[in-house]
Order: C-alpha cells, then sequence, then structure tokens
C-alpha cells in the first residue's frame, strides 16, 4: 500500500496554548519596557524594540528550549533592577548583585560555567561518558543564561550611572566578546539538539573559552569592566542593529571552523569513534557559514548605512571596512564552491579554519595593528 504523504498543518494550527501564552508573555515585557523605560528611547529605539517581537516569538515557537531561557533572564534581570533601587552602590551592598546578579558578577559566573562546560565537553568526549556531555551542556545553558542577565543588568546600570552615559552593552571589546560568547554557544546549542551529537561542544566551546580567556585578561590587567560613556561616533540607533548582526555571522564562522577542525581529525582517524561522522560535521559546517554569512552582509550592509550617516559616505576604505569585505568575500567563494561546484570535504574544512584567522584579524587584528576611522575600537 502507498503511503499517504498529507502536508503539515498550517503554522497557527499548530501552535499549542502555551506558545500563544509565550506570544502574550513577550509582549507584555515589550509594553512594560516602553512604559517604564520609554523615556529614554528615542523613535527608531522603539520602532527596534517593537520590531524585535515577532521575531523572538517566532523563535520561541521554533525553538522550544528559547523559552525558559526567556523566562530565566527576564525573571533575574528585573529582580536585579528591583534590588539596586536606583542606586549603583547598591552592587557592593546587596548580597545576590555582590556575588550573583550585578552585572560583573554575572559575566564572571558565566566565563567560569562556560570554562567548567568546556572541560566536562571533553571528559565526556574522551570518556565516552553521556552523563559528562549532558553536564556540559547544562553548563553551557546556564552560562548563556548568566551572560544574558549580565548584559541586561550593565544596560540598566550604565543609565544609573547617568542618563547621557546610558546605553546597549555592545560598545566596546569587553561587551562584543560577551556578546560573542553568547551567540556562538546558543547557535552550537542549538546545533546540538538538532543533530544529537553532544561531542561537538568540546571543539566548539574552545573558541568560546579562548574569547572568555580574553574576557577576563582585559578585565583584569585594563578594567575594562567600568562602564564608560560612548564616544560621538557610537551615540547612533545604527549600532543597535550593526553590532549584533555582526556577532552573529563570527559566531557561526567560528563554529564552522571548529568544526572544521574536527572534520579534518576525523578523516586522519583521530577521535573518529568519537565525534560524530564527517557528515553531520560537514552539514553543521555549512550551516553555520550559510547563517554566519547571512548576517555578515545585513551587518556590512547596515554598516554602510552607518558610515553615510556619520561620516559622508557608504564606503572610504578604511582598514576595517576593507578587511570586512575580505571575510565577505572569502564565505562567498566558500559558499559558491560547495553549492555551485558541489565541493565536498578536506578542503573546504582546511578553508573553513583558515576563515576564522582572517575573520579574527579583521576583528582585532585591525584594531591591533592598523588605524583609521575604526580607531575607537583599539586595544
Amino acid at each position: 500500500m502507498e503511503a499517504i504523504l498529507t502536508a503539515p498543518a498550517p503554522l497557527l494550527k499548530r501552535l499549542s496554548p502555551f506558545d500563544w501564552l509565550f506570544a502574550l508573555a513577550l509582549a507584555t515585557a515589550a509594553g512594560f519596557a516602553l512604559a517604564r523605560y520609554g523615556a529614554f528611547m528615542d523613535l527608531y529605539e522603539k520602532g527596534i524594540l517593537l520590531a524585535m517581537l515577532p521575531g523572538l516569538v517566532a523563535l520561541g515557537w521554533y525553538w522550544k528550549p528559547f523559552r525558559p531561557l526567556a523566562l530565566v533572564v527576564g525573571t533575574a534581570s528585573l529582580l536585579a533592577i528591583a534590588q539596586y533601587d536606583g542606586r549603583l552602590v547598591r552592587a557592593e551592598e546587596a548580597f545576590f548583585l555582590k556575588y550573583l546578579i550585578s552585572s560583573q558578577a554575572a559575566i564572571m559566573w558565566m566565563c567560569a560555567l562556560f570554562g567548567l562546560a568546556t572541560l566536562a565537553y571533553w571528559g565526556g568526549l574522551l570518556g565516552r561518558s553521556v552523563f559528562a556531555l549532558r553536564t556540559a551542556s547544562a553548563l553551557t545553558w546556564s552560562a548563556v543564561a548568566l551572560g544574558w542577565i549580565g548584559l541586561m543588568v550593565r544596560w540598566y546600570e550604565s543609565y544609573l550611572i547617568g542618563p547621557d552615559v546610558g546605553h546597549i552593552p555592545v560598545s566596546n571589546l569587553y561587551e562584543v566578546f560577551v556578546l560573542f560568547c553568547l551567540f556562538t554557544a546558543m547557535m552550537y546549542l542549538y546545533y546540538e539538539a538538532r543533530y544529537q551529537a553532544r561531542q561537538m561542544g568540546a571543539f566548539v566551546l574552545l573558541v568560546v573559552s579562548a574569547a572568555v580567556g580574553f574576557i577576563l585578561w582585559y578585565t583584569l590587567d585594563r578594567g575594562a569592566q567600568e562602564i564608560q560613556p560612548l564616544v560621538p561616533a557610537l551615540q547612533s540607533w545604527w549600532m543597535k542593529l550593526h553590532v549584533p548582526a555582526n556577532f552573529i555571522g563570527y559566531g557561526g564562522f567560528s563554529i564552522a571552523a571548529m568544526l572544521g577542525a574536527a572534520y579534518l581529525l576525523v578523516q586522519r582517524g583521530f577521535l573518529a569513534t568519537r565525534l560524530p561522522g564527517p557528515e553531520v560535521l560537514d552539514d553543521v559546517m555549512y550551516k553555520a557559514i550559510a547563517i554566519g554569512f547571512a548576517f555578515f552582509t545585513i551587518a556590512t550592509i547596515l554598516g554602510a548605512m552607518w558610515a553615510a550617516e556619520a561620516w559622508g559616505g557608504y564606503w572610504s576604505w578604511d582598514p576595517k571596512e576593507t578587511w570586512a569585505l575580505i571575510v565577505w568575500l572569502n564565505y562567498a567563494a566558500w559558499l559558491h564552491i560547495r553549492l555551485v561546484k558541489g565541493l565536498r570535504g578536506p578542503m573546504l574544512a582546511w578553508w573553513a579554519v583558515v576563515g576564522l584567522f582572517v575573520t579574527t584579524f579583521a576583528f582585532l587584528g585591525v584594531n591591533m595593528f592598523l588605524s583609521g576611522l575604526h580607531s575607537y575600537g583599539e586595544l
């Protein structure tokens, strides 16, 4: 008997009461944010908040684990805000703020948990321990939650310093490295669940832990955790769109590079019985680059529009812009060869690994060794 193929029901008919409850909760949260903090927002910022709402609702509908994450981050952030009672000094007085949910405490917990998760992933991979791998996933989710709490509370703390100081926490290397850790870990957690392959975390969390190492060095050596007023070039609503899109792109490229390294090891017989097969690693590598490339393209377009507003031209061949174009062309060529030429295998894995070094130089190396219109991003 031939199987009868039926089309899936329309999305709205597949939604449960919990789906609608989640949407209502996010809409209520957006309304609360507008009512409580709308006076600090301009028209563009209010538009960004409202435009993000459908996307976050859809993300929660499509990816169920996002719901408890949003609930935990929202609840803990509001609890922290309430404990401040309008005084920044409370960060050193209130027990939970000082040791858990002030911005700096939460971000330091994030760093510690990512480090522990990396060790647990490697322990689970090498020891074939299901328990260790599950523990690693739980630690990664906990780190993500605390990282987002840290950024949300830091946003509020900046306004406690002064209304003219307050800004979204995506303005300096300290903040964007935290953002990179969160986006990379969340993208990885999605693929981990989708492919039921926690072993990949041993490689992906290495790049997150490298970013954690930078955060710790930047904090201890440079005092980067101190909130500073925005330089004039960053006082734009374009920053709120350009920077997050950029770091979703960087996260996707980083995941692809680490899984490219895993692919090359499997091809040579190392850890071949412990890691997922080459087909899985290749597929995740491709999807991570595709998502990263899409967001990096959006970020580049937004950056050009921001430049036109700030400096009077869409493109000036500033070193940062030039290297961003190099990164874009690198991954455009990677996708072209895979999709049009049908190429697979070690060459693309090597390309993904080398691509991470190109991307890292575009992000950090330009800031360290070159100067230009983006010189406010120097170390």
